[in-house]
C-alpha cells in the first residue's frame, strides 16, 4: 500500500492559454514540462505513488509527452475525467453539456485507485519544494486521521505580470486551521498592494502578504465519501439549462466549514509559485526554471 499518493489534475481544457495543451507545454532546458519539476519535488518528499486525472481523448499525447517516462521512476496510475462520467439520470438531462464539471469530479474519478493519504495539485502549477515537504509530513504523521490540510502560498508569490488571475483569499484561526475561502476574481498587482475588481467582499484592495489557496490539498480515502454524496446534491439542484456550473474543491470545502464537519489544517509555504495561465507566463516561468537551475536546485536534465 502506498504512504502517500500525488494525484495531479491534467484534464483541463485551458482556454485562457491561447490554443495547444498548455500542461504539456515544455518549459526546461531539456524539454521538461512543470508536471517533471512537481513529480521530482514529491519524489524527494517521499510520495510513492502519481496518479494522473486526464481526458480520454489527451491520453495518447499525454503518456507520449510523460507518462512513460515516469513510470521508470514510480508507480503511475490513471483516472479519466469525462463529462458523461456522472450517475444517471443525469447524463440525459446535461447530454449536451461541453464543459468540465470541475475539480471536485477530477478527484471524485480516483475513488477506486487511491487508497492512502493524497495531495492534490495542478497540472499546470509549479509550487516548489517545501510544500512537498510538509505535506507528506502532515498526511503520514497521522494516515487514520480524517483531517485534512491545504497547502497556503502568499499571496505576491502567485500574481501573474500578464493579467489578473483568481485566487482563494484564506481565513484563518488562531490555531491555523481555516475558517473561509473567499474566491476572488481578477487580482493585479499595484505597486505595494493587490487590486482586485471585484469588490463584493474586499474594498478593492488586498495585502500582497495575504494567505490564498492554489489548489494544493491534502485528502484522506474518507473525503471520497463526501465528495460523492456532495456531487449528487449538486447535479440535482442544478438546472438542466446551466451548462457552465462547475463543482469546485474550495467551494465543497468552504460548505463543508460551514456545516462544521471538516478541518482544514492549513499550511504555509513562502516558495516562488509559478504557472502558465496566459501565453506570456511560459517565458515567465521558463525563465524562473533556468534561475532555479542556475542556483543548483536542479539538474539538467531533471531524470
Amino acid at each position: 500500500m502506498s504512504l502517500a499518493t500525488l494525484v495531479i489534475m491534467a484534464a483541463g481544457i485551458g482556454s485562457r492559454f491561447g490554443g495547444g495543451i498548455k500542461q504539456l507545454e515544455p518549459i526546461g532546458p531539456s524539454g521538461e514540462i512543470i508536471m517533471d519539476y512537481s513529480i521530482h519535488d514529491a519524489l524527494a518528499a517521499g510520495f510513492d505513488q502519481v496518479v494522473f486525472v486526464i481526458r480520454k481523448d489527451l491520453e495518447k499525447d499525454f503518456k507520449a509527452i510523460i507518462g512513460r517516462r515516469i513510470e521508470k521512476h514510480v508507480s503511475v496510475s490513471y483516472a479519466y475525467q469525462e463529462i458523461d462520467d456522472i450517475p444517471q439520470p443525469y447524463r440525459d438531462i446535461f447530454a449536451t453539456r461541453t464543459k468540465p464539471w470541475g475539480t471536485g469530479q477530477a478527484i471524485l474519478c480516483c475513488k477506486d485507485i487511491v487508497n492512502s493519504p493524497f495531495l492534490v495539485i495542478n497540472a499546470d502549477d509549479y509550487y516548489g519544494k517545501q510544500a512537498y515537504i510538509e505535506a507528506y509530513e502532515y498526511l503520514t504523521k497521522a494516515p487514520e486521521s480524517d483531517e485534512i490540510c491545504m497547502v497556503g502560498f502568499v499571496l505576491r508569490n502567485t500574481l501573474s505580470e500578464n493579467g489578473g488571475v483568481t485566487r482563494g483569499i484564506c481565513k484563518l484561526n488562531e490555531a491555523g486551521y481555516l475558517t473561509e475561502i473567499i474566491e476572488t476574481h481578477d487580482i493585479r498587482r499595484e505597486g505595494n498592494e493587490g487590486v482586485v475588481a471585484d469588490v463584493a467582499n474586499h474594498d478593492g484592495k488586498i495585502s500582497l502578504d495575504a494567505p490564498v489557496s492554489m489548489n494544493m490539498w491534502g485528502l484522506r480515502p474518507t473525503f471520497f465519501q463526501a465528495l460523492e454524496s456532495g456531487f449528487g446534491d449538486f447535479l440535482r439542484d442544478l438546472s438542466k439549462d446551466d451548462l457552465k456550473a462547475e463543482y469546485l474543491l474550495p467551494t465543497i470545502v468552504g460548505e463543508l466549514l460551514e456545516q462544521k464537519t471538516i478541518s482544514v489544517k492549513v499550511l504555509s509555504s513562502n516558495d516562488q509559485w509559478f504557472g502558465v495561465t496566459y501565453k506570456k507566463d511560459k517565458e515567465v516561468v521558463v525563465e524562473a526554471i533556468k534561475r532555479l537551475i542556475d542556483e543548483k536546485k536542479y539538474t539538467s536534465p531533471l531524470f
